[in-house]
């Protein structure tokens, strides 16, 4: 994710990241740049076509199109953020549960370093799970719990949960928590599995493919109809008109595209890796 001053005007109208559709799109940008140069030639110098009222229609459509977008967007911003809501939960539920832990815990006690190394490598195993996989040679290792041990599952992160879960068990029958303290570090636990399950939730389910094919073939015939009627009103303007309308609308599908699946590494997504590492800290200076 990029950070920047939202407040900052002139930089962000003139800024060309990686990230812009403006570079995606270029290539389709100028396309239809020359098509409607293309179809303003044949038109105006070739036939000398007279059509009246030839923007009415497109101004109806656009209108509409305008409407689908938004709900697009909406859509796509609302998953964003839903994620970005579960990843501020995995902060608070690692801090919480490590701060029952040190408290509940002798500080000359062993368990404290294993299950520091357990509770960070769940949240990386996590955070790579919703990614391309889960490199188990990058998890820490720490006693029994070693690279073989994490390849027994293809659900790593279940199988980081399963050993925490373990050894909070072996605490409580060795009765050094007690069934009340038993009680409330499950709450924290059972938090983990439900943040991940949403998560995986937002990242397995896309928007509807129907909706989606039908929102793009509705801007390509909304784009490529348009110079038909407007080179007969705007003449040669048409060209920059059209390749701007193309670019707007185009650009918000492209953002929406990026921002509905938050997880991975583009620049839009969530800044998952500097999550990560902040509770990496906290938990280093807890426990």
């Amino acid at each position: 994710m990029i950070g920047y001053n939202p407040k900052d005007w002139w930089k962000l109208i003139f800024a060309f990241h990686r990230s812009d559709t403006f570079r995606f799109l270029l290539p389709g940008i100028a396309g239809v740049a020359a098509y409607t140069g293309v179809v303003a030639y044949v038109e105006n110098d070739v036939f000398h076509a007279s059509f009246k009222n030839t923007t009415v229609v497109h101004s109806l459509v656009g209108f509409v199109l305008s409407m689908l977008l938004v709900f697009r967007t909406n859509t796509a911003y609302e998953r964003w953020w839903e994620g970005r809501k579960l990843w501020g939960s995995f902060v608070n539920n690692s801090r919480n549960l490590a701060l029952k832990l040190h408290a509940f815990l002798p500080k000359d006690s062993v368990k404290r370093e294993t299950f520091r190394v357990l509770i960070i490598n769940y949240i990386f195993a996590a955070k790579e799970h919703l990614r391309t996989g889960v490199h188990v040679k990058k998890l820490a290792q720490t006693g029994p719990y070693d690279t073989d041990f994490y390849k027994q599952k293809k659900h790593v992160p279940n199988q980081i949960m399963g050993a925490i879960y373990q050894e909070i068990n072996n605490l409580y029958h060795n009765q050094s928590i007690s069934g009340d303290q038993l009680i409330v570090l499950n709450s924290e636990l059972q938090s983990f599995t439900d943040n991940l399950g949403g998560c995986e939730r937002i990242k397995r389910t896309p928007i509807p493919y129907a909706y989606s094919l039908f929102l793009k073939k509705v801007i390509f015939l909304y784009v490529f109809t348009m110079p038909i009627g407007f080179v007969i009103e705007f003449k040669y303007w048409a060209i920059p008109i059209v390749a701007i309308i193309f670019y707007v609308f185009a650009s918000i599908e492209v953002i929406a595209e990026e921002i509905e699946d938050p997880f991975g590494t583009d620049a839009n997504d969530l800044p998952t890796d500097i999550i990560y590492e902040t509770i990496k800290d906290n938990l280093e200076e807890i426990l």
